[in-house]
């Protein structure tokens, strides 16, 4: 079956190919008689807008990009549905892409999502500098950047939504030293992401604080696999370096250490505990349940949608950054 065009209208009506474009996005100059024609006639013949050329004469395609470091846990899922909770409803389109956690494949993404002419992105890097020049050119051409949970270097002036990350993961240490535990293993994921730098800091703030801080027991990984987390565990424990608990960067990390422990025959918590930061399904759908930090993750989309909708509507509006509390879940684990 052919498809209908806007020529295809105008013959239909006898109206101009301009007066039904200006119809279909409901221009002010067009009168309320000839628009409700132009829309009444497109439903009948079955007309599809092509929304390329459509954004070409609005200037906005109401599509946004949005580039998340993984989709294997729901962490992205979580973010997704709040972007979705503001966006879909005004009519957006969302243009969701995948970095793997590589800087070079996030590039791509970017760059493609600018070929798209989105009307902006809101990305979770997978590293604090890499990027940043990619990011400035974007800004550049006017395409607002809006960024949640990994945010770049201080330099580039964005808006962002985050948690504290130094805050939560020191009361949940604090929590693990309250409970008796006094080795505490810290899984601490690619020094790359600000955030883990923020909650190695605050998990080392509080074992300074009890006197009990070891070097030794912060680990740092490549990645931020399960298997990361078990090789980590599997290192320490063929090292022989004691440990009675463990703070994970994420819930992955904290998943892959506790299934080794588990095929050691280490009992969890008796022998050792373990929390994570992240707090997804995932932290509640193991065995034992996972004590967790849980962030706020369907509402920091929403937070970071209406923060890139600020700046489309206008662009020089200053960077707004948004700080969300997180709740410390106690289960199982500990």
């Amino acid at each position: 079956m052919k498809r209908i065009t806007i020529k295809d209208l105008s013959k239909f009506l006898s109206l101009s190919t301009s007066t039904i474009s200006r119809a279909l996005l409901n221009d002010k100059n067009v009168n309320e008689e000839t628009r409700k024609r132009v829309l009444d006639a497109a439903h009948t013949l079955g007309y599809k807008p092509n929304l390329t050329a459509l954004s070409l004469q609005s200037g906005h395609s109401k599509t946004i990009g949005v580039v998340v470091p993984e989709m294997i846990t729901p962490f992205s899922a979580r973010v997704l549905k709040g972007i979705q909770n503001i966006l879909y409803p005004i009519g957006y389109r969302i243009i969701i892409t995948q970095s793997d956690e590589d800087p070079m494949i996030e590039r791509k993404n970017l760059q493609l999502l600018e070929e798209f002419n989105v009307d902006a992105i809101i990305i979770n890097l997978c590293h604090e500098t890499q990027n940043n020049d990619v990011y400035q050119s974007i800004m550049d051409l006017g395409i607002p950047l809006v960024f949640f949970d990994r945010i770049p270097h201080k330099s580039l002036d964005v808006s962002k939504v985050i948690v504290n990350d130094y805050i939560t993961a020191s009361l949940m240490v604090e929590y693990l030293i309250k409970t008796g535990r006094k080795r505490i293993v810290h899984i601490m994921g690619p020094s790359t992401i600000r955030n883990v730098t923020e909650r190695m800091n605050g998990y080392k703030r509080i074992l300074m604080k009890y006197n009990i801080f070891d070097e030794n027991l912060i680990i740092q990984t490549n990645g931020m696999t399960f298997q990361d987390g078990k090789d980590t565990i599997k290192q320490l424990l063929n090292r022989n370096i004691e440990f009675d608990s463990i703070f994970a960067f994420s819930d992955t990390l904290a998943m892959g250490a506790m299934h080794y422990l588990l095929e050691q025959k280490i009992r969890i918590p008796e022998d050792v505990a373990i929390a994570s930061f992240s707090g997804t399904e995932l932290s509640s759908m193991v065995y034992p349940q996972l004590t967790s930090v849980q962030q706020p993750l369907e509402k920091m989309g929403e937070i970071a949608a209406e923060l890139a909708l600020e700046k489309i509507k206008d662009n020089s509006m200053p960077s707004r950054s948004i700080m969300l509390d997180a709740e410390l879940v106690y289960r199982a684990s500990t």
